[in-house]
């Protein structure tokens, strides 16, 4: 507005005084008209780079107008909608005219066989899931031409369900958060418009995508500030509806009470404790080596305050199932390896007869012998063991946990992550608390080590934990730091870091690239915090007031006569600029100062790029 004033008023009088000082008096009424053009040309171009650089117009531009900074700010309306109840759902493809969603594969030669996606694009059936879907199926079959027809009778058949999820599922059964499955991101929130959040970044909206959760997140938080609801229901949601479009595999671990979305939103859903559960648990993994199988599982049972006691704790679990596994040909259910490690003689009796008839009693002779000289010894693990395995052989958890019999029922094997998998694992903190913490343990551990051991890692990997303190070990740790390279990432949420011993803190920090931190954090966790986010230099402003004792005598007498009358004396200002070194965000800012529903986070991309700490609202 004072652009356009200044130039309706500055026009008239640039040409009164032209015309005052004489010049038109030759010029002709075409070559008057000439120089009225270019003197309002001058003047716009004068008034527009003024008053554009005192509103910064560029930066406008850049933060709200240009295409990135509108897909920072604004996520893609084609993954938003609002049903009527108000909870999120998936938007149907647009038909628009002018855009035409099924172009790649028109251009790939498949434009004969689109007559049912195309339909069913016309009368809203496409979801974005299901475009997603398609398009990626596309991209792994376009350079394979002996799959590029069979994706075609796909299409051709079954539309907009061609090549659907196994379960047959296009969407999940209700959306909480805000997805954009173009570029696999849900929204959680927008950055706060505060002086501790960079210019750069304040008001934009606040988002996670696999190229983030890749370098695994941390959050750490009491009880009600909105970590499960705000962060990881979102974030599993995410995973879910990427699994759908044939993009992920999820691993959602937490109570049974925990809010994180309802059984129909998963494939596998176990629930030990619970007699209505359809699958078991795999206490091995599937592994194929049985060493790796009793390590992991040792790994598990023992509690914190014996890991010094973990080597003999494998070595006396290989010590048994390897012969077992020889002998039988699968690994031993609960029962039977408690019965092994608490030395039951018929269970070993047994076992050597199965493998004297296998003819493999001579290769695992030492083994048996060894642990069976171990049994009554004051020393022997395997007592610590087998009263570690009681806590899961409960009648509550029969069939759960079992690999043969009646009453088994279908285990579940990180092996499986191959495949586009939604898992949700149900702990029973309630009811058995102790064996929630070793199944927290092993299902942990086993994700870390299928996920890394995939041949196939096209697929990203996500593990959600909701209360990771029992679950993590130094074996966790260091299995996180190979997660990048491997496609997969987790999202651990803590309530303090005090839940953990305190040598793994620090190496916790250092394992996982992006760091969140809720309202309510004590002080000496907020100080973990502050230290991985360091120092920025800032501008410090410093007065100094001192006695006024300039001038001569004229000056001096006036300022006695001043004080007299007003009680003040003359003071001179002054000022110091220095830059200093100041905390990002110091332990009592985090403690103390964080509002309801807000979060500081940092990211950092596989790629290396990095977020410093933003002050985000959750529940914008």
């Amino acid at each position: 507005m004072t652009c356009l004033l200044a130039y309706r008023y500055g026009t008239p009088a640039v040409m009164y005084t032209i015309g005052y000082l004489g010049w038109f008096h030759a010029l002709s009424p075409d070559q008057f008209s000439v120089v009225e053009t270019l003197i309002n040309l001058v003047l716009v171009i004068f008034f527009i780079a003024l008053f554009g650089r005192m509103g910064r117009w560029l930066e406008v531009y850049r933060r709200f107008l240009s295409p990135q900074g509108f897909r920072r700010n604004l996520l893609p309306v084609l993954s938003k909608a609002v049903t009527d109840d108000g909870t999120a759902g998936a938007t149907p493809v647009a038909a628009d005219p002018d855009i035409d969603p099924w172009a790649q594969l028109r251009q790939g030669g498949l434009g004969e066989v689109l007559g049912a996606v195309e339909e069913d694009t016309r009368a809203g059936r496409v979801s974005d899931v299901d475009y997603v879907r398609i398009h990626r199926v596309w991209r792994e079959v376009a350079g394979q031409p002996g799959l590029v027809g069979a994706f075609g009778e796909q299409v051709a058949v079954r539309g907009a369900g061609a090549c659907a999820h196994p379960s047959e599922a296009r969407d999940l059964p209700v959306r909480v958060a805000e997805h954009d499955l173009l570029v696999g991101q849900v929204r959680l929130g927008t950055a706060q418009e505060v002086p501790k959040n960079p210019a750069t970044h304040r008001g934009v909206g606040f988002a996670l995508d696999q190229e983030v959760l890749a370098t695994s997140l941390l959050a750490v938080g009491p009880a009600g500030t909105g970590k499960t609801s705000r962060l990881a229901r979102p974030v599993a949601e995410a995973l879910c509806l990427q699994a759908l479009a044939r993009m992920a595999c999820v691993v959602v671990v937490g109570a049974a009470e925990a809010e994180l979305g309802p059984d129909a939103e998963y494939d596998v859903v176990i629930a030990p404790g619970d007699p209505g559960t359809a699958y078991g648990l795999d206490l091995y993994g599937a592994a194929r080596d049985p060493d790796a199988a009793a390590a992991r599982l040792a790994d598990a049972l023992l509690p914190d305050e014996l890991s010094a006691r973990a080597q003999s704790a494998r070595m006396a679990l290989q010590q048994v199932i390897g012969p077992f596994h020889a002998g039988y040909g699968r690994y031993p259910g609960v029962r039977e390896l408690r019965a092994l490690l608490g030395g039951d003689e018929e269970s070993w009796s047994g076992l050597v007869e199965r493998l004297r008839a296998e003819e493999l009693l001579g290769l695992h002779e030492p083994d048996v012998q060894h642990r069976r000289s171990r049994h009554g010894k004051v020393d022997d693990p395997g007592a610590l063991l087998a009263d570690r395995l009681a806590l899961l052989d409960r009648p509550a958890f029969a069939g759960c946990f079992e690999t043969a019999g009646a009453g088994a029922r279908p285990a579940f094997a990180m092996r499986a992550l191959e495949h586009p998998l939604r898992v949700r694992v149900k702990l029973p903190e309630r009811g058995h608390p102790e064996a929630a913490r070793i199944l927290s343990r092993l299902v942990v551990g086993q994700f870390l080590q299928a996920a890394v051991a995939r041949e196939d890692h096209s697929l990203f990997a996500g593990l959600v934990v909701d209360d990771a303190s029992a679950a993590l070990d130094a074996g966790a740790v260091q299995g996180l730091r190979r997660l990048p390279g491997a496609n997969a990432g987790a999202v651990l949420l803590l309530r303090s870091l005090v839940d953990l011993p305190e040598a793994l803190r620090v190496p916790l920090f250092g394992a996982v690239g992006c760091r969140m931190a809720f309202p309510g954090i004590a002080p000496w966790d907020g100080k973990l915090f502050s230290e991985a986010w360091g120092t920025v230099l800032v501008r410090e402003r410093a007065v100094t007031l001192a006695p006024d004792t300039s001038g001569g005598m004229l000056r001096k007498a006036g300022r006695l006569a001043r004080k007299a009358l007003s009680g003040t004396t003359a003071q001179t200002e002054s000022v110091t600029t220095r830059e200093v070194e100041r905390e990002r965000w110091s332990p009592s800012d985090l403690a103390h100062a964080l509002p309801t529903g807000h979060a500081v986070v940092s990211l950092t991309t596989v790629g290396g790029e990095q977020v410093p700490p933003l002050l985000v609202d959750l529940r914008a």
